[in-house]
């Protein structure tokens, strides 16, 4: 059976996909700030090569990465939103890409938040790679931005990317989750200032239910199985048509 990395794979949808790939026999290595397999702290450049390292000795060859770790708005520090959601994204699957076998894949988790970020001088900064720039640009910013940015990054970064690892033989996609009901969104819909915003959020989903971590867990799986040989750079929406009513008109 095949052996995936996992970052965020203590709770929330990195959980339910890790429990629905054992319960198929694959073998799973996680990452997380605790309670994981390897424990990284990956808003830390040091402590994200330091994983690196770990799995290239431990696992020289793996069929995939699924990257869920990240933050969200409502985390106090805007740069390590940033730092969590894209650039420990970024670093761990250009860290680990060469070890993938043809016919791999790498799943990135990025958000229905994405377009709603319109820093477009902070999107460039995260997609260049300039992490000092990126940092400057959050400390006049707010939560929301910083976390609707750093998605947007991974979205687009995955799509200029995913050619040449499709050339190599690796198929990159990305989701993009609505409201899931997970630990940290639970910390969200607590928070004074986001609480209301998120209940009114949840209410105009138009399938009727705030979504839960097995929702993506279960189209993670799909997209590492065979049966989605032919997806590569796709950004897939997995929110109960909440962005298709809120962009009709958008493609992205």
């Amino acid at each position: 059976m095949a052996t995936y990395i996992i970052t965020g794979g203590a709770s929330g949808i990195g959980a339910a996909t890790r429990q629905v790939l054992i319960e198929q026999g694959d073998t799973v290595i996680t990452v997380d700030i605790k309670d994981a397999n390897i424990c990284a702290d990956l808003s830390d450049p040091e402590a994200r090569d330091a994983a690196t390292a770990k799995i290239r000795s431990d696992h020289p060859r793996i069929d995939g990465i699924v990257t869920c770790a990240g933050v969200a708005s409502h985390f106090p520090d805007f740069s390590k939103i940033l730092d969590i959601n894209y650039f420990g994204t970024r670093a761990m699957i250009e860290g680990l890409v060469d070890t993938i076998d043809p016919g791999g894949r790498i799943i990135a988790i990025s958000s229905n938040s994405a377009p709603m970020c319109h820093n477009a001088a902070l999107v460039d900064a995260l997609l260049e790679n300039d992490r000092h720039t990126a940092h400057a640009l959050a400390e006049n910013s707010d939560g929301h931005e910083c976390y609707a940015g750093s998605k947007q990054a991974v979205a687009r970064w995955m799509r200029k990317i995913a050619p040449d690892y499709a050339h190599r033989g690796v198929n990159f996609n990305a989701i993009a989750p609505g409201y899931i009901e997970t630990p940290m969104t639970e910390g969200i819909a607590k928070d004074e200032a986001y609480g209301p915003l998120i209940q009114e959020f949840v209410a105009s989903i138009p399938i009727g239910r705030p979504g839960q971590a097995n929702d993506v867990a279960q189209l993670i799986r799909f997209l590492l199985s065979p049966n989605a040989a032919y997806i590569a750079g796709s950004l897939i929406y997995c929110d109960g048509a909440h962005d298709a009513m809120m962009r009709a008109e958008g493609l992205f």
